[in-house]
């Protein structure tokens, strides 16, 4: 690995990148000549994309602070200045709060929401060494609509949405840029959307993670703070937003005649 970038090279950390959106993105950013830092937990899958990138990885479970902090510290120690830092590391937890091991519900919080706070924390001191930079929060339209079978996926993306917000706030005047992505039904390994949705409608709404790659280069480009993937998913954050009890007697009568199906109340394998 070098030890640091060349001045005109962009650096660029991306979280959850062996697989999915996250490598995805990890190859568009490369192929517009970023130097990028692939973290996961599968080394093996990192290694592969860091050799097809010409980049760099780290082996990271970002639910864990200090190893984050760990990583953040080699990163930056290599790369005093971070030009993009990329949370889209993520678990599944469509299942009830009331049905699902408590373990894995904290799992998906440690994950999905405080993952995020760790690595912005961590690399906030490259972030501003580079400034002006950018952070990309991938969150989810789960983040603005709460389903009864999907409760505490949807929380830790509420959170995370939180998160996001507060954070575009607070460092915009420390130069640093705040994306908040928000995807809808997108397939990869660890979301196995098309494959696994009962109704034909929703299975042709599922889309490609370059999809989303795509449009988190557009909200870089256009600076963008909040992006939905498609755009009209915002329609239903509007609706609960505008109508919730509305909205909560509609998702209440679905929820009673439906019934999870098993692999909707396992974890799958993280990003």
């Amino acid at each position: 690995m070098p030890e640091v970038a060349a001045d005109h090279q962009r650096v660029a950390v991306v979280t959850g990148a062996s697989s999915g959106i996250g490598a995805e993105l990890a190859r568009a950013l490369a192929g517009r000549g970023w130097l990028v830092v692939c973290l996961a937990r599968r080394e093996e899958r990192l290694r592969e994309l860091a050799e097809e990138l010409g980049g760099e990885y780290e082996v990271c479970d970002v639910a864990d602070r200090q190893a984050v902090e760990r990583v953040a510290a080699a990163v930056t120690k290599r790369h005093p200045a971070l030009h993009l830092l990329v949370n889209n590391a993520g678990i599944r937890a469509r299942t009830s709060f009331f049905g699902a091991d408590p373990d894995r519900i904290e799992e998906a919080l440690r994950v999905n929401y405080l993952g995020s706070v760790w690595c912005l924390r961590a690399f906030l001191p490259a972030l501003e060494a580079a400034a002006p930079s950018d952070v990309v929060n991938v969150v989810s339209v789960a983040g603005t609509v709460a389903f009864p079978r999907g409760g505490p996926y949807a929380a830790t993306k509420h959170a995370q949405l939180a998160f996001s917000r507060a954070s575009a706030a607070e460092l915009r005047r420390r130069g640093i840029r705040v994306h908040t992505i928000l995807p809808g039904f997108v397939e990869t390994e660890g979301f196995p959307q098309r494959t696994r949705l009962r109704s034909g409608l929703l299975r042709r709404l599922v889309i490609e993670p370059e999809a989303v790659a795509r449009a988190i280069l557009h909200a870089l480009a256009r600076d963008r703070p909040e992006v939905y993937v498609p755009w009209f998913y915002r329609g239903a954050a509007l609706a609960q937003a505008l109508a919730p009890s509305v909205f909560a007697r509609v998702l209440s009568r679905r929820a009673g005649r439906a019934r999870t199906p098993r692999w909707e109340r396992d974890f799958l394998p993280r990003r």
